[in-house]
């Protein structure tokens, strides 16, 4: 694992549990204003990411206008951080993010392209998931280890984890994450969960406790945009946004449908379906309300740079 340098305040200030004025303001990203936490002793932990920027998924250039491109916009809002605040060369050819401020209208052309780029390098059909976008992560930070970077990355699952909120805790101190929450509604059965769709934001702050049920958190949400629906928004960037969420561990019976598989004559998804137990966390927060499906939260790509 590549062990990131705790910022000096951080070791010689008590921090505050609410943002105030960052120290360098010339960062360019993270609803301002905003301070680095980096908190790990004691049986509680709050951890910041300032640096990290907030870009739409909704925008012109895109398949469907962007409405399943939450993984790499997503994405983007990470190597937007390792760009900016520690300097990484990443890019695609002569594309830099470090050149771009998805503020400034003038690159909100080159933003969009470049969110099309991680999504091809994603594979995406239709949509993305956490696998093939560490996969986009590695194309877009290949001038970085051509530099002398050491880059790594991975994935940590809400199942057979006995402590996912410090495990969330120490890995968004090491950089913001990807994290994939699931929509579930009512299964067939009496109290089982169906999921039925997802989507993908930026985790930038995380406070809680290790071994904790709950967990406090702020995303930057590239679906959830001030301005979605107003007229010019799938061309305009809009106002950075630190949402508010907490996430508590549920357990609960998961219904999946059987799938057919293209490869064979017979079609198995007429087969009966499979009930498991699983941990998830729900997501909830005053704006993620849905009166019919419920936000379980299935993992998170973790992400690490160093020279």
């Amino acid at each position: 694992m590549i062990r990131n340098a705790l910022i000096a305040a951080a070791a010689t200030a008590t921090i505050a549990t609410a943002f105030a004025p960052m120290a360098s303001a010339d960062i360019i990203g993270a609803p301002a204003p905003c301070v680095t936490a980096s908190d790990l002793t004691g049986p509680d932990f709050n951890v910041r990411k300032c640096g990290v920027s907030d870009v739409d998924q909704f925008r012109t250039g895109l398949d469907a206008n962007g409405n399943a491109y939450c993984g790499p916009a997503s994405l983007y809002n990470v190597l937007h951080y390792w760009s900016h605040v520690k300097g990484a060369p990443i890019g695609w050819g002569p594309v830099k993010v470090n050149y771009l401020d998805p503020m400034k209208q003038v690159d909100y052309s080159t933003v969009t392209g470049s969110i099309s780029r991680i999504g091809t390098d994603a594979g995406y059909n239709g949509s993305t998931n956490l696998t093939n976008l560490r996969t986009a992560w590695d194309k877009a930070t290949q001038p970085a280890r051509d530099a002398g970077w050491q880059t790594s990355r991975g994935v940590v699952s809400t199942l057979d984890r006995p402590d996912f909120a410090g495990d969330l805790a120490r890995k968004l101190n090491e950089g913001p994450l990807q994290l994939v929450y699931g929509r579930y509604k009512k299964g067939p059965l009496n109290d089982t969960l169906q999921r039925s769709g997802g989507h993908i934001v930026t985790v930038v702050s995380a406070t809680g406790s290790f071994g904790g049920n709950t967990i406090q958190l702020k995303l930057a949400d590239p679906g959830r945009a001030g301005d979605h629906g107003d007229d010019g928004y799938l061309d305009t960037q809009s106002t950075y946004e630190a949402l508010d969420v907490t996430l508590t561990k549920r357990h609960f019976l998961q219904y999946s449908p059987a799938t057919d598989d293209k490869d064979t004559a017979e079609d198995e998804s007429l087969e009966p379906g499979t009930y498991t137990w699983v941990d998830r966390w729900e997501l909830t927060g005053p704006r993620y309300v849905s009166d019919t499906t419920r936000q379980m939260v299935e993992g998170f790509n973790w992400f690490d740079m160093a020279k």
